[in-house]
């Protein structure tokens, strides 16, 4: 049976103090944080998914992004290095998780760069997006881990949005979701749905026929009911202010071994 686990990290007293790149920075509201991401987290536990709360770093501003840090393939973790320089400090407490999960563990090295939140898998598929935070060694080294166990690679240029994941993720059927505007190659996946708006390109697969998303995408949420799926819209605005979104404040792992 496939697991139904999946790491979060609750938001630092920092939070406020994380990084943004392609927005405007706006005033983050800690206690409000918090409240979503305990509504976040009971929204996972609500749909049958054990949640694993890594340690704090609450020195490193970004760490409730915990996708960032590590990317799983079936049982193999790849703890990530990110592409800011700030960020590095927050794989040390996601090593330890996933490794007192069972998971064979590997890292990307210097002087390779690469943030989990530009990976999206699509059953044995694994894009990767080369971006600001991503490099084409850390694409070589992820390449190297994960093609051996039968991944296909495929790198997809990032340049609008802070990640990959940013601008795409997928639908149970594998179809590709994304907001027009901030893809580069959208050609490059075989089968593409348009959405509406910028924050419904990011579902979180919570099994069967839900799908996690953010509130603020109602327009996408009724495109997704009306192809027969069901939406589980959560409140995250505090974070989209730091460019958060659905996907990168949890490690979904799905084939970890019994």
């Amino acid at each position: 049976m496939p697991s139904k686990k999946a790491l979060v990290r609750r938001p630092g007293p920092r939070l406020a103090e994380g990084l943004v790149t392609h927005i405007e920075r706006e005033r983050v509201d800690l206690g409000r944080a918090v409240e979503q991401w305990e509504a976040y987290t009971e929204a996972l536990r609500g749909h049958g998914w054990e949640t694993v709360e890594v340690d704090p770093a609450d020195d490193c501003p970004d760490s409730v992004f915990v996708e960032d840090t590590v990317v799983m393939y079936r049982n193999v973790a790849l703890i990530a290095r990110s592409g800011a320089a700030s960020r590095r400090a927050e794989t040390t407490g996601v090593e330890e998780a996933v490794d007192a999960l069972g998971c064979s563990v590997n890292r990307i090295r210097e002087p390779g760069t690469l943030d989990g939140g530009d990976v999206l898998k699509i059953n044995d598929t694994v894009y990767v997006g080369r971006g600001g935070r991503t490099d084409a060694a850390g694409i070589q080294q992820l390449r190297a881990t994960f093609e051996p166990l039968g991944a296909r690679v495929v790198a997809v240029p990032v340049s609008k949005v802070l990640h990959l994941k940013s601008a795409v993720t997928a639908l149970p059927d594998g179809t590709v979701l994304g907001h027009l505007p901030n893809l580069d190659a959208p050609s490059l996946f075989p089968r593409f749905l348009p959405v509406p708006e910028e924050s419904g390109a990011h579902v979180v697969l919570l099994g069967g026929d839900r799908l996690l998303l953010a509130a603020s995408a109602p327009r996408t949420a009724e495109l997704f009911a009306d192809l027969g799926y069901a939406p589980v819209p959560v409140d995250i605005g505090e974070f989209e202010k730091l460019e958060g979104c659905v996907t990168c404040l949890s490690v979904r792992l799905r084939d970890l071994y019994a």
